[in-house]
């Protein structure tokens, strides 16, 4: 039950971000679109993105970091390859988008934390 919340909350981040920044867009504001793409950024992010952590710790390391926000937005625009529907127009704009997504995410879970403290779910 708990991933099922965490995927509805992160389709409403996704279709937030997507209102909010020009770049990138979701045909039709669709949420059946929006909760594709938040599945496969999720797959994504639990199978490939750690991969991609360990094979780039030499730049990780060098950057101080910086490069796993470049990682962050190479997610973004695979899953925009990958879903038919989700368009970004390119690197700074998934750059964007995933800064903007975390921080909607972060609201929205916050939201349901109050929530669930104050016994409403």
């Amino acid at each position: 039950m708990k991933f099922i919340i965490q995927l509805v909350i992160v389709t409403l981040a996704v279709l937030i971000s997507s209102y909010i920044l020009p770049g990138v867009s979701i045909e039709g504001n669709n949420f059946l679109t929006a909760l594709v793409v938040a599945a496969v950024l999720s797959f994504l992010n639990a199978v490939v993105k750690p991969i991609m952590i360990i094979l780039t710790i030499p730049v990780t390391i060098f950057t101080f970091g910086f490069f796993l926000l470049v990682i962050n937005a190479l997610m973004i625009l695979i899953a925009a390859k990958i879903v038919d529907g989700f368009h970004v127009e390119g690197f700074w704009y998934a750059l964007l988008f995933s800064f903007i997504l975390s921080i909607v995410t972060s609201i929205l879970e916050g939201v349901k934390k109050r929530d669930e403290h104050e016994g409403n779910i």
